[in-house]
């Protein structure tokens, strides 16, 4: 019996260090970069390649690494020689051997989209040149990708003249600096679980990817940024689905990264050391969906935070190294709509 007992206490001591093990590890990952909000992160090579809002202005940081970026000498490509407003939310890509950066600026109800490129990452950018978005209304957090043999822009907006909702919008492209044709709302904030702060109510911060099925993806971010219920969500396109149609889009049964578990999807956990991560950036290369991972491991992701233990607060937020991986057989449901109201696929796992 004493020898059973010593064996019992042996095992018990071995589990309770293997669990040690385990919830100690994700704090290997938590990486603080930059104060600053928004990030944009691509690979270009071997080069980590940045873009930031800095004082209505735009900067590149590049380095050797995410966690490289947080040291790296940021550089002025544009520095705003019309004095637009309130600069936001800077997305960097890389289309064929010229680099784009989509950018939101105007004051209060005055945010349009623009764009700036160059042949470098960090210098010679021409002029912004403001881009003609059908129905011209306020627009944020545009971006652009390909996606079955058409380019697309995909952004926040509202609907009218009047803020209420920011939705999510896409319309097709004609080149990298122009839309075609209508746009389209892919998801609007109506879900109880992306309208537990509002006023407005918000879709915002989209982030197209493909999984490895080829199916799109748009990671987007639901919540007021100005409070921790922030959250990141997923909208997935069914199989052969037409992105234009907001029916054949599925969305998250909830938060998928997320600082409050009673608004994350079943399965999925709160974060353990930061509050309200939002409008993240799946790290890519040259930014191109059409490189996005398979599954099966760990993947470069950068977003913002407010560290636990700090006031929440915009001016306390700061970018964050993370990472990403597809999670498979991942059954997302809707009421009452036209046609199936399910759809099994990948979804997304975060790591702090």
């Amino acid at each position: 019996m004493n020898q059973l007992r010593s064996i019992l206490v042996a095992l018990a001591l071995v589990v309770t260090t293997s669990l040690s093990v385990i919830v100690a590890a994700p704090a290997q990952a938590h990486t603080k970069l930059i104060r600053a909000a928004d990030p944009s992160v691509i690979r270009v090579d071997s080069t980590y390649i940045s873009v930031q809002s800095v004082n209505d202005t735009l900067a590149v940081r590049r380095a050797s690494s995410v966690n490289g970026l947080a040291s790296a000498t940021p550089t002025t490509v544009w520095s705003n020689p019309s004095g637009l407003a309130e600069v936001w939310a800077p997305e960097i890509v890389r289309i064929g051997t010229r680099y784009y950066i989509y950018f939101a600026a105007g004051a209060g109800s005055a945010h349009r989209m623009y764009v700036i490129s160059s042949d470098y990452s960090n210098f010679g950018y021409g002029s912004a040149t403001k881009m003609a978005l059908p129905d011209n209304k306020w627009a944020i957090d545009g971006t652009s990708f390909w996606f079955n043999n058409q380019r697309w822009f995909v952004w926040s907006g509202w609907a009218g003249d009047t803020n209420g909702e920011q939705n999510l919008y896409i319309a097709r492209m004609s080149s990298p600096t122009t839309t075609t044709g209508a746009r389209y709302v892919i998801s609007q904030p109506r879900e109880w679980w992306e309208r537990v702060v509002g006023n407005p109510y918000i879709n915002e911060a989209p982030e197209p990817i493909k999984d490895p099925n080829g199916q799109l993806h748009i990671g987007y971010s639901a919540n007021g940024s100005w409070s921790d219920q922030y959250c990141i969500a997923d909208l997935r396109l069914r199989a052969s689905g037409d992105p234009t149609y907001v029916w054949d889009w599925y969305k998250s049964n909830g938060c998928l990264f997320g600082s409050n578990g009673n608004t994350m999807m079943t399965g999925w956990d709160p974060t353990l050391y930061v509050n309200g991560p939002g409008h993240h950036t799946y790290v890519l290369l040259n930014g191109d969906i059409n490189t996005s991972p398979p599954s099966g491991s760990q993947f470069p992701l950068a977003f913002h935070a407010v560290e636990k233990g700090t006031t929440y607060s915009w001016s306390n937020r700061h970018w964050y190294s993370g990472s990403f991986m597809w999670w498979g057989n991942i059954t997302y449901s809707r009421c009452c709509v036209p046609g199936a109201t399910t759809n099994t696929g990948w979804s997304i796992k975060y790591f702090e």
